[in-house]
């Protein structure tokens, strides 16, 4: 009767045990597993772009509703799909959100309603270019009002700074286990001038500065850099002797992917192989929105870009690029006189645009017989078609 309990003790001993060992040897399975599919595995993070998102003076009264308040949403009923399903999606704020305390205003000098920017938020942009050359069109507090409503948002912004701390520091954005820094930097701000003392507000074309930047980037592991810049000469379908030379220095400091705005025209895009990686440049994607009626600039495109990224080999790559044309309709529809954004691709698909007339349809041909012509010079990428 002694030796029993003893015998059930060394039992409960040996299963604890065998348990003990079972459950090490199976975590420490599970362990490996999962380091092993970690490292064979891969992510992806896709990034779509457009050019110029103005705020001419055309725009904003055909936006105005009759309580004096604004709606812009309407603009982007056609493209908004195209747009939020990215992980990211950026444009060039080409305007200013001073408030009501100041006129509002299109060119020369921009000041939209925050009506704006909701309605940017509501379609999907997720980042906005803040340097261009129209960032100082209200001053400093202008610029200032602009990165808080930014802020307000919850949307990101590139190119613009309220401190000297925050210019001098490097953003990093964690998109799907892929970490992206996005510089951005404007040749110019029209001549109004940036407060003595406080360079920092706006990112200006310095290739000092430009060169510590992706430096900076590169030591918090960014896998991919991504610059931004707003250059050329306006209404040029190619890109210019400066234009090149920006592009050809900023690749050589390390950034991946280019992307240009200002001319107001799309401009080529095309890939250039480096000694140790592939690069992308988009020298200009021509105007989102605008009230600039002529040929060439009413039409833009939005570009998307997949990066791929191996876990194993810690590399990532541009692994797709597609486009889609498109064309800025202004007029009268069943609602009202609108600007309204439309994938020029659909020009075949006429029952969809009872607003449209011949000539209309005509042009919007041209718009995307232009931009396709342009995009496929340098390189042969996929247009979206459907």
């Amino acid at each position: 009767m002694i030796i029993q309990p003893f015998l059930i003790t060394m039992n409960k001993i040996q299963t604890i045990f065998i348990f003990i060992l079972v459950f090490s040897f199976t975590t420490k399975a599970n362990k490996i597993k999962s380091n092993i599919l970690l490292l064979d595995s891969t992510t992806t993070a896709t990034i779509t772009f457009v050019g110029d998102l103005m705020g001419h003076s055309t725009q904003l009264k055909y936006a105005m509703l009759k309580d004096s308040t604004y709606n812009f949403k309407p603009v982007y009923r056609y493209v908004k799909d195209y747009l939020s399903q990215a992980d990211l999606t950026v444009g060039n704020l080409e305007t200013v959100l001073g408030g009501d305390s100041i006129n509002y205003s299109g060119y020369p000098l921009f000041n939209s309603p925050d009506e704006y920017l909701t309605a940017l938020k509501y379609t999907g942009f997720d980042l906005l270019i803040t340097a261009n050359n129209h960032s100082l069109d209200k001053g400093e507090y202008g610029l200032r009002r602009t990165i808080e409503q930014i802020k307000k948002n919850n949307m990101l912004y590139s190119g613009t700074s309220l401190t000297k701390a925050e210019r001098d520091s490097v953003k990093i954005i964690d998109i799907n286990g892929i970490k992206l820094s996005i510089l951005s930097y404007t040749y110019g701000t029209n001549g109004n001038r940036i407060p003595k003392g406080k360079e920092y507000l706006i990112n200006r074309i310095n290739f000092k500065k430009i060169k510590n930047d992706i430096q900076k980037s590169k030591e918090k592991d960014a896998d991919m850099i991504i610059v931004y810049y707003h250059f050329g000469k306006e209404y040029k379908r190619e890109p210019s002797k400066y234009q090149k030379e920006v592009v050809d220095s900023t690749l050589n400091y390390g950034a991946d992917i280019i992307i240009g705005s200002h001319p107001h025209v799309v401009q080529p895009i095309k890939f250039i192989d480096k000694k140790d990686r592939r690069t992308f440049v988009a020298y200009s994607l021509g105007n989102f929105i605008s009230n600039q009626r002529w040929r060439y600039s009413n039409g833009g495109v939005i570009l998307t870009i997949k990066i791929k990224k191996d876990f194993k080999s810690g590399k990532s790559i541009v692994s797709n690029i597609d486009y889609l044309p498109t064309y800025v309709f202004k007029g009268k529809t069943k609602y009202k006189n609108e600007f309204v954004i439309i994938p020029s691709t659909y020009y075949y698909t006429s029952p969809i645009y009872q607003f449209f007339n011949d000539s209309t349809f005509k042009e919007m041909l041209q718009s995307f017989e232009d931009t396709n012509e342009k995009l496929k010079s340098y390189s042969d990428l996929p247009v979206i078609d459907k």
